[in-house]
């Protein structure tokens, strides 16, 4: 090829060259442009609407809300404890004498008085021996000399037959002594006849003496068929077991026809007004109880709340447990049965005073409590502690003091929303 045709034949491609370059430099330049025309407008709209949200903020009306303002409300000081109710008297009553069981006048779940009959042991046997008790006792008082059916034992040792008999031997003892003697010391009798006489009298005399132990020996036997009488008349009285005090039969332990033997149980009896609650206070309470502090308290199953006052206090903590045990009386309008669990609040101060707040002013996330308060028009947010429900209230122990305005139905709202507080 001649040298004039190569040079033209280089020359048009590097010009072909130049002209793709041309075009890629071209549409590189073309999507430039038009990304940042995009970007310019997206942040001309973001700009726009982030300044409309400001201007629609600052120009929307503060929220209305209900608010109450946070006063010293009285508040008792209580301390809570668990226990359960017992009765105040519990007793086993048991036959006090042995025999067949006649009468049992009673079930589970009667309801008795005081003195009332519970069981009645058979008394025929009892009664014999009191007659035979009340012989013996006659005979006594006849050996005495005195009425067989009279009331008066006061007896006289000299006016009874045995020593009137006696006292007559020595006395006529005594006269042939004294006469033996005068003849004996004029010579007339002769000393044997002294001596015999003399002997005599000594005899004499110890019989009025032993007649003298008779009678206070029959004395004692007087005063033993007496008791012998009396316990007699014991045992026929305890044939019958009475209630010792009002309450209802808890358990039935025997029945009728059955030989029992003195100390047998017959019924458990369980006095049920008042009723005994028995509660454990921790260790760390046990300064702040008294006797005679008001105790309210609930049973399981049952809604009413019921009142009582301590009445007892143990003198000791208890070791494994760190717990005092404490004891109140509580009257028992007829629900309350021993053994039910109890939940009790002692109201140890009835004259204190603390904060209390509505609880549809709390707000609750993740465990942490919190309410808004209004300052400055606005509702700022704070933290607290709260303590008991009071009905519908609740106890606030930190976090709010007396004078403070706080929202009731937060619902959403934001700390630091502008709010028009109005009282509830």
């Amino acid at each position: 090829m001649p040298k004039r045709l190569q040079g033209r034949t280089a020359w048009l491609n590097l010009l072909n060259t130049n002209r793709v370059h041309s075009k890629l430099v071209y549409l590189i330049s073309f999507f430039l442009l038009a990304g940042s025309a995009a970007l310019w407008t997206g942040c001309e709209r973001g700009y726009s609407s982030s300044s409309r949200q400001k201007t629609s903020e600052s120009a929307a009306p503060p929220r209305r809300v209900k608010t109450v303002r946070v006063a010293a409300s009285p508040l008792e000081q209580i301390v809570n404890a668990v226990g359960s109710l017992a009765a105040l008297d519990r007793a086993t009553l048991s036959t006090k004498v042995s025999g067949r069981l006649q009468t049992m006048a009673v079930d589970l779940g009667s309801v008795v008085q005081q003195g009332e009959l519970i069981a009645q042991i058979e008394a025929r046997d009892y009664q014999l021996q009191l007659q035979q008790t009340e012989a013996l006792l006659n005979q006594a008082r006849v050996r005495l000399g005195l009425l067989a059916d009279g009331t008066n034992d006061v007896t006289d040792l000299e006016k009874t037959s045995t020593v009137r008999q006696m006292r007559a031997l020595l006395d006529e003892a005594k006269a042939n002594r004294d006469r033996v003697r005068k003849l004996s010391q004029q010579g007339i009798l002769s000393e044997s006849e002294l001596e015999t006489t003399e002997a005599a009298y000594k005899v004499a005399m110890s019989r009025y003496d032993d007649s003298l132990f008779e009678v206070r020996n029959r004395q004692a036997l007087l005063a033993q068929r007496k008791a012998e009488l009396e316990i007699a008349r014991q045992q026929l009285t305890d044939t019958v077991t009475r209630a010792p005090f009002d309450g209802v039969i808890q358990e039935r332990r025997a029945n009728a026809g059955e030989i029992l033997n003195s100390g047998t149980p017959l019924v458990t009896l369980v006095r049920m007004n008042p009723l005994r609650l028995r509660l454990e206070v921790p260790e760390r309470e046990a300064a702040n109880i008294r006797v005679a502090q008001k105790v309210r308290l609930k049973v399981e199953g049952n809604t009413n709340v019921y009142t009582g006052e301590i009445k007892r206090l143990s003198p000791a903590i208890e070791e494994l447990t760190r717990m005092l045990w404490v004891e109140a009386d509580v009257a028992n309008p007829g629900e309350l049965r021993p053994g039910s669990f109890t939940k009790a609040d002692i109201v140890t101060d009835s004259t204190s005073r603390g904060i209390l707040v509505p609880v549809n002013a709390l707000s609750s996330f993740a465990g942490v409590e919190k309410v808004f308060v209004v300052r400055d028009g606005k509702a700022v947010e704070r933290l607290i502690t709260t303590g008991r429900r009071v009905g519908d209230s609740i106890e606030i122990v930190s976090g709010l003091e007396v004078g403070d305005i706080v929202v009731i139905d937060p619902g959403d709202i934001l700390s630091g929303q502008p709010v028009n507080a109005a009282d509830s």
